[in-house]
This record gives structure tokens, sequence and C-alpha cells, in this order.
């Protein structure tokens, strides 16, 4: 992939909102995000790495802020997917660092970064780093969006997974139970519930060991299996992405069966895609 200068130099200081003044020059970002969907749902991260450089580079180039950290959103959630993990820090210090200057400090866009931040964090061994960001995004989130929005049993998903980490457990059950919730109000949500339910069965493991966890563990991942098999679920991208996501899970607790299946589907949505 050859490189604009652009897609290896940053504002000088991510700080100073001059390149952000004047006549801005906006980026269509609902239709760049759309266009990163539909390279996901293919499995391209190639292709969806260089859509999201050439617009970052456009923003910057246009005086777009918003933009920017948008585009720096994305990257940190497509880094984070790569395993890149220095990349998506700096994808994230970034974004975290452009959220006040261009005023957004206690909005929803901010608990946003701060979720994506935070999740980049945890994902790469920094769960009592990314905790503190968890914290600051649920009391924007809890504040501003409704009780029955999907960011919010997102958050309490992740925010969870941090907390197990850290040995929290019964911190950690707690917001497991609110995100089953409300996910299991919102379309669509059986694929966020099966996640949960896998996550509580490590949870478990983590608090019990696997021998005494046995019969939760099998409980949590009898009830996965079954949100996955929603017949109304849309077998897109994004299912196949959780299907990809859960199958090591069933196979590490010994359903062989289950993850050897969903890894097929997956295959088979990516190669119809």
């Amino acid at each position: 992939m050859d490189l604009e200068k652009n897609d290896y130099t940053d504002p000088a200081c991510p700080f100073d909102t001059s390149a952000y003044t004047g006549q801005v020059q906006t980026i269509p970002v609902r239709r760049v995000l759309d266009k990163v969907d539909e390279y996901l749902g293919k499995n391209d991260y190639e292709n969806a790495e260089r859509t999201l450089r050439y617009w970052l580079s456009e923003a910057q180039s246009g005086g777009d802020g918003q933009g920017v950290l948008a585009v720096r959103n994305e990257l940190m959630g497509l880094y984070r997917k790569l395993g890149r993990g220095e990349d998506a820090a700096k994808q994230a210090e970034l974004a975290l660092a452009l959220v006040e200057p261009l005023g957004l400090g206690g909005s929803v866009t901010a608990g946003t970064t701060l979720v994506n931040a935070a999740t980049v964090y945890k994902a790469f061994g920094q769960a009592d780093r990314a905790i503190g960001l968890y914290e600051q995004a649920r009391e924007i989130y809890e504040t501003q969006l409704p009780p029955l929005d999907d960011r919010l049993g997102g958050l309490y998903n992740n925010m969870a997974l941090a907390l197990t980490d850290l040995g929290r457990y019964a911190q950690a059950r707690d917001l497991y139970a609110r995100a089953l919730w409300v996910m299991g109000q919102v379309p669509n949500g059986a694929l966020e519930q099966a996640i949960t339910w896998l996550n509580l069965a490590d949870l478990a493991a983590a608090e019990q060991g696997l021998e005494a966890a046995d019969e939760d563990i099998c409980d949590c991942i009898e009830r996965a299996w079954e949100l996955l098999q929603t017949p109304d679920t849309p077998r897109n991208g994004y299912f196949a992405f959780v299907c990809e996501k859960c199958a090591p899970t069933f196979g590490y607790y010994g359903y062989f069966t289950y993850k050897t299946r969903l890894e097929a589907l997956a295959e088979e949505i990516y190669a119809g895609a």
C-alpha cells in the first residue's frame, strides 16, 4: 500500500486545534463507515484500513476535527481486532486528546471514545488503565442515553470484562446482568447476549476454578449456543464475526462440535459476501 505523508504523520500537538479552525471541509462520515463495514463484512481488513487512512488524511487536510475523531475511533477498533496493540493505543491516545479541544467533553461522542479507548487498553493487558475510562463513559452514557440503548449494553459488557481481569467478580457479575437485560430488549440483541453468557462462563472459571464451576460453565455455554441459533438474527458479516469470536471459547470448554459449526458458518458467510 502506498503511503501518503498523512498516513504516517499527525498534527504536532493533539491539543492544538488550529488545524480545525477556519473553513472546514467535512468528510462523509456515514458513507465512509458504511464502506468500511462492507469491507469488514467480507473480512477484507486491508481495504478497510486503506479506506480509513485515506479519509483520515482528507479530514486532517480539510480541518474536519470531528471527522478525524470519527476515523480514529474506527481505526482503534480495527487495529484491536488485528492484534496491533501499538497502533491501537496510538489511535486511542490521539482520539482522547481531541475530545476536549473539539468541545465534546461530556457528550455521547466523548463517552464512545472513552469506551473504545478503554476496550483497546483492556484487550492488551491494561485493565487497570481501562477501568477509569469505562467509569467516565458510564457516567456519560447513563446520564445521556435512554436505558434501552444498545451502547449501554456494550459498555456494561466490556466494563465487566475489565473488572473480571481485576478480580472484582461481584461488580462484573452485576454489570453482565445489566448487559443481558438491555440487550434482551433491543432488536437483534441475541448475539450480544450470547457473548455475555460466554463471558459469564469465563467469570465463573476465574472465580471458582474450572472444576468447581463446571455446572455454571455448562449452563452459560448452552445459553450462549441457544442464542446464537435465534432464527431471525441476520446472517451477515457481523454474525460471522461473532461466530469467529465465540468459537474458541466453546472449544476451550470442550464443546468442539459447537466450535466447528461456528467456524464453518463464519467461513460460509464470508465466502458468500
